[in-house]
């Protein structure tokens, strides 16, 4: 049984829709074929005015839905513009499938409008790039394209649609081949090795997990298995959202961004199991160094397995491992640790009285300060919930326990693209309607995305933007301090100068709070203007000195 297509966008689209898609982000070319082909099937488009942001969107659809998400770009510089975030989806192992065009293949070599080798550009920074050179193979090339970026183990792939090939007629004659279905495995109890050994003669477990068990966690099984192992439970930044913050082994983000007592629990384990991460630079460097103890690793990518560290390497799926190790320990009997269960707790509360400590200097200040505006963003939020982040110096106070992300959070991957937290809220949103979305970004990254906030505040809003002002970028200042260069000459932030510009139109609602009585009931109306549909920018000043203790003590910043 046949079909034919008018154009290859049709029967791209058409494949789409077969595969569960829903809505595409993007600035497509001067060829609005695709747009044609997305409103007959229904898809909906969301309008970016800049590539970067478009897949950024992308990028923070598919982490928080864990479905594949498509981007739409033009060709030649709209690529280019595009790499940082295929850079961004690629190390965060979102599926985003991008779907470009491309000069005519009677154009190679000619030097024709916005030629360029655009597979060999995209190539390094996605799973799989390819052009597809005639009619013919549209439809497999397409298939292939989403069996790539679904993975295992996920992640962006490029698929590029030549202008004489997207304009051609597609006959498909046979059967339109489906995606792979995943074999539906039942874990058996972990097989006697290395790994298990280790899991049983550890009195100290730490438990780190990665992001790519983002989806993965389905019943808690992460969180059953520290407590059958009687570890303490952290994530990499990657990794947050994917565990409840507030099951009382958790101790927050590990390495960078953990609070002192975390660290001290870090220093005296004698055991850390990675699930699904890459053990990232941030992970296992900041304020104390890792003990040298035996490091049990699972991941379904060999690329994310690190050879730097001693101990058992499991490729394969960190639920099956989890769920097999926790059937082993039942049955081999033994209890937690009592003694490090009960370590673990006193840390907790030590973080507690921090905050406690933390909140009683700020309320002594004039200004608002962040750890009274994460306080009252907790206290306002409703579930289910996201927190969206950036990873600049001051916005990374989110990061630190144990302020809640509650229903969940998107945070940037190691690479930390500027604006990433920004645009990927728009992404949020559109895959997760029902919840809460916030996003808190300093200034510099808000101005990255400023374009398109506006452009989708009225039809694809909802979400709260927190913006943090110090005049620019927080980390480069304080880097120029540190060294003590002039600030004259070197100016990466403006402390005190006003906040960003917003022009006020439909669906998006400013503030700029300086009011510290006032905070809560700002957030709260703020939210509430959210729950309408409308964008809301609370513009919050900040004082140069307002940093995360854990960056603090870290002394990657001035004293």
């Amino acid at each position: 049984m046949g079909k034919r297509y008018a154009d290859a966008w049709s029967a791209v689209v058409d494949l789409l829709v077969a595969n569960g898609v829903d809505t595409c982000f993007g600035l497509p070319g001067d060829d609005l074929e695709l747009l044609r082909a997305l409103d007959a099937a229904g898809l909906e488009l969301v309008p970016c005015r800049d590539q970067r942001n478009a897949m950024y969107m992308a990028t923070g659809y598919a982490l928080q839905s864990g479905r594949l998400a498509v981007c739409a770009l033009g060709k030649g510089p709209a690529v280019t513009h595009a790499a940082t975030g295929l850079l961004e989806a690629r190390e965060s192992g979102a599926p985003v499938l991008v779907l470009a065009a491309g000069a005519p293949e009677r154009r190679r070599g000619s030097g024709g409008f916005q030629e360029l080798d655009q597979v060999a550009v995209a190539a390094p920074l996605v799973r799989w790039a390819h052009r597809v050179g005639h009619p013919d193979r549209v439809v497999p090339a397409t298939v292939t394209a989403l069996t790539r970026a679904m993975g295992p183990p996920a992640g962006p792939v490029y698929l590029e649609v030549p202008d004489d090939v997207r304009t051609a007629e597609i006959l498909v004659t046979a059967e339109r081949p489906t995606l792979p279905a995943p074999l539906a495995v039942e874990p058996a109890p972990g097989a006697p090795g290395p790994a298990l050994a280790a899991l049983r003669a550890s009195r100290r477990p730490v438990v780190l997990v990665g992001g790519g068990m983002r989806h993965r966690n389905d019943g808690g099984v992460v969180e059953r298995f520290a407590e059958r192992l009687g570890a303490a439970l952290f994530t990499t930044a990657s990794g947050r959202g994917a565990v409840d913050e507030r099951h009382p082994l958790f101790c927050g983000l590990a390495g960078l961004y953990a609070a002192a007592p975390a660290r001290e629990l870090w220093s005296s384990c004698d055991l850390v199991v990675s699930l699904a991460g890459r053990l990232e630079e941030t992970a296992v460097e900041g304020g104390t160094p890792w003990p040298p103890v035996t490091v049990v690793q699972v991941n379904t990518d060999p690329g994310g397995l690190s050879a730097e560290f001693p101990g058992p390497r499991v490729l394969g799926d960190a639920r099956h491992a989890v769920l097999g190790w926790s059937r082993a320990l039942e049955e081999g009997g033994g209890d937690a640790a009592e003694g490090w269960v009960k370590r673990v707790a006193d840390a907790r509360e030590a973080m507690s009285r921090e905050v406690e400590g933390e909140l009683a200097r700020a309320a002594a200040l004039p200004e608002i300060r962040i750890a009274e505006l994460l306080a009252a963003l907790d206290a306002t939020a409703a579930e289910p919930r996201v927190l969206v982040q950036e990873n600049g110096l001051q916005d990374m106070w989110s990061y630190c326990f144990p302020f809640h992300a509650g229903g969940g959070s998107i945070v940037p991957s190691e690479q930390t693209p500027l604006g990433f937290g920004a645009a990927a809220a728009i992404g949020v949103k559109r895959a997760a309607p029902d919840h809460e979305v916030t996003a808190f970004v300093g200034d510099g990254a808000f101005l990255a995305a400023r374009a398109d906030i506006a452009v989708t505040a009225a039809s694809h809003g909802g979400v709260l933007y927190v913006v943090l002002c110090n005049g620019g970028y927080g980390w480069l200042d304080a880097q120029r301090a540190r060294l003590g260069l002039d600030a004259d000459r070197h100016s990466f932030a403006r402390p005190g100068a006003p906040p960003p510009a917003v022009d006020e139109g439909p669906g998006l609602h400013c503030r700029v709070l300086r009011d510290k009585a006032a905070l809560t009931e700002e957030v709260r109306a703020a939210r509430q203007f959210c729950s309408g549909g409308g964008t809301a920018v609370l513009m919050v000043p900040v004082a140069p000195d307002d940093i995360a203790p854990p960056i603090r003590d870290a002394e990657v910043v001035p004293q």
